[in-house]
């Protein structure tokens, strides 16, 4: 029959049809088993999620860097590492990843600046390493400095280029849907040896 999957004939279109086939051959237990697992995989990744939350401190452990602001040192699809422990201070050359009042996205920028006061309280003032100017014209209107609540976590670690997956899937929604699919189709038309 030549390349393809099996009983496609090597077409595209005959390999959605085996998968519904596949389907509509298994019996309501194999199917609610099949659904099970698919189920069990997904809360366990949420429980390894919120696992990472609680031992990191941060919010949001992992993040993916989205523009070329802090290069050299991280490159767009670089996937950082965070840590969030509020009794380490934050000092200048940190670099931390920061959310502004009005926008969606988190930041990751480098600390510049940091005004401790007396009473304990911190204000900070960040950059990107590839930016001419510092981030006032990022933080929200009247703001000049940025405070400890302010911060979603520090980078502790790095992966090079290893979130370009998400980037790739947030460009091309269409790529992500599909993407999801097929790994959803795999997990329940996968037959257990």
């Amino acid at each position: 029959r030549g390349c393809g999957w099996p009983g496609s004939g090597g077409s595209r279109g005959g390999a959605a049809m085996d998968l519904f086939g596949d389907l509509r051959r298994m019996n309501k237990r194999q199917l609610y088993y099949q659904v099970l697992n698919f189920a069990m995989i997904v809360s366990s990744a949420l429980m390894i999620w919120k696992g990472l939350i609680v031992v990191t401190g941060s919010e949001s452990p992992i993040v993916v860097v989205l523009s070329g602001s802090m290069e050299p040192a991280f490159h767009r699809g670089d996937l950082l590492f965070l840590t969030n422990f509020h009794d380490d201070p934050i000092r200048a050359g940190e670099i931390v990843v920061f959310k502004v009042e009005g926008r969606d996205i988190p930041i990751v920028h480098r600390v510049i600046k940091v005004h401790e006061k007396g009473n304990g309280n911190i204000k900070f003032l960040t950059k990107g390493d590839n930016n001419e100017v510092d981030d006032r014209g990022l933080y929200k209107e009247g703001q000049n400095w940025l405070e400890k609540k302010d911060v979603v976590g520090r980078a502790r670690g790095f992966l090079p280029y290893v979130g370009m997956v998400t980037i790739i899937m947030n460009d091309y929604p269409k790529f992500k849907y599909a993407l999801l699919a097929v790994m959803g189709a795999y997990v329940l038309l996968k037959r257990e040896s």
